[in-house]
């Protein structure tokens, strides 16, 4: 290893945020090898806490995922941000329509937001995510949350990277629920009813729970939620239920969904 990347490594693990983003970029281009930096970062992780959020395209992931980093910012906490974007098919370069819609966030140091493209992976997660997670985590990033491009059957990998998974939904997402049916109690630890205030909201909120009845987990009784993201409705409770789904996650010592992402697991 040479000393330049030594010293960006040492950086990094200080918490310096450029540090951050240049590793990050080495890392996602892998213009450095791979095995040997994560290396060096694995025994400095495992303090963060991961939190995946998924949902069809129009669900406002994005703007939920904006209104839930300010209030963890509201208490303190860093917060990091990976949002996957599909990739363009000609540049294979992430769209980056995630930061657009967090612009309110960019000059916060306590915020970091990082769009990484698909590059035709499966399973809603780049290749490069479960690095940089463990590269924000080593830079002691608090919150770190990691916004997929969608859901569905080739979602589920996000539950081998989060300790708590929110699926959101819209009133008119009846259609992904009669399709994946228990598949979508497999993904989420939280469902989230979002622009809640339309028609059909109420009713995809009862049939999200007799799903959950029909299929219940073993555990954790999946709590199904209603919000308005863009008036910043039913966030607060949102926040609440992730962080009692954590601290069940880690009270129990529960591994049924995430995995240490050791370097050998890859």
């Amino acid at each position: 290893m040479s000393d330049a990347l030594t010293n960006l490594m040492d950086r990094l693990l200080d918490g310096d945020r450029r540090a951050l983003a240049r590793m990050i970029t080495l890392v996602e281009s892998r213009a450095v090898d791979i095995a040997t930096v994560m290396a060096k970062i694995y025994p400095h992780t495992g303090k963060g806490t991961i939190l995946g959020f998924t949902g069809p395209p129009g669900a406002g992931k994005s703007t939920l995922v904006d209104k839930v980093t300010a209030a963890y910012r509201a208490q303190g906490k860093t917060v990091g941000i990976v949002a996957i974007d599909p990739s363009s098919p000609f540049s294979g370069g992430a769209l980056l329509g995630d930061r657009i819609r967090m612009h309110r966030h960019f000059a916060d140091t306590g915020v970091f937001i990082r769009s990484l493209s698909t590059r035709g992976s499966f399973g809603g997660l780049s290749r490069a995510t479960r690095d940089v997670i463990r590269l924000m985590d080593a830079a002691g990033v608090d919150i770190i949350i990691v916004e997929t491009v969608g859901v569905g059957q080739t979602e589920l990998d996000i539950m081998e990277v989060a300790h708590t998974t929110t699926v959101i939904l819209v009133p008119e997402s009846g259609d992904v629920v009669q399709t994946m049916k228990a598949g979508l109690t497999e993904i989420a630890d939280v469902f989230v009813v979002n622009k809640g205030d339309r028609s059909g909201a109420d009713a995809i909120m009862r049939e999200l729970s007799q799903m959950i009845e029909l299929n219940p987990p073993s555990g954790w009784k999946i709590p199904v939620l209603k919000t308005q993201a863009v008036k910043n409705v039913g966030v607060d409770e949102l926040v609440e239920q992730i962080e009692a789904h954590t601290a069940h996650f880690k009270d129990t010592g529960e591994r049924k969904r995430i995995v240490k992402m050791t370097p050998e697991k890859e």
